[in-house]
């Protein structure tokens, strides 16, 4: 079977490396990004405006191959690439939840980018808590890292 997807836009953010770029929205707190949508494609964006997150799902074009195990930030030992957030996947698509500024046009201004300037855009959807946030979840191994993370920072 071959599956495949054609951009709808381009993601343009302050961040033009790799090394450069934070780990996870969460870890880029304001940093501002616009999201280009291709003419086609505009009038799809009608009523976004009213939400104030939205998942963005775009392709990791500067991934290179995939790894099985990988060593994320959060530990000092290697997990399974599916139990992780790491960027080398066998199909490279990130997904990030970013705040909504403002719709102009073909333009959708977003904050708390943590993707490559440039990024393929695949699919925007509005984040809608009902359907998206859950209140009892595991965190796996990232309990652990998540803790250490705090303690150091002093959260804790």
């Amino acid at each position: 079977m071959r599956i495949e997807y054609r951009p709808i836009g381009l993601i343009h953010t302050p961040h033009e490396t790799t090394a450069a770029a934070p780990i996870q929205p969460s870890r880029a707190k304001g940093a501002r990004g616009t999201v280009e949508l291709f003419a086609d494609y505009a009038e799809g964006l009608r009523d976004l405006d009213g939400f104030s997150h939205i998942i963005l799902l775009y392709h990791l074009h500067e991934s290179n191959g995939y790894r099985l195990r990988v060593t994320p930030f959060l530990d000092t030992e290697p997990h399974g690439l599916f139990a992780t957030r790491a960027p080398w996947r066998p199909n490279p698509i990130g997904l990030s939840v970013v705040r909504l500024v403002a719709v102009e046009e073909n333009n959708v201004v977003v904050r708390d980018v943590d993707m490559l300037d440039g990024t393929p855009l695949l699919d925007i959807k509005p984040y809608v808590t009902e359907f998206d946030q859950r209140t009892e979840v595991r965190l796996g191994w990232c309990e652990a890292g998540l803790k250490r993370k705090r303690t150091t920072a002093g959260e804790d």
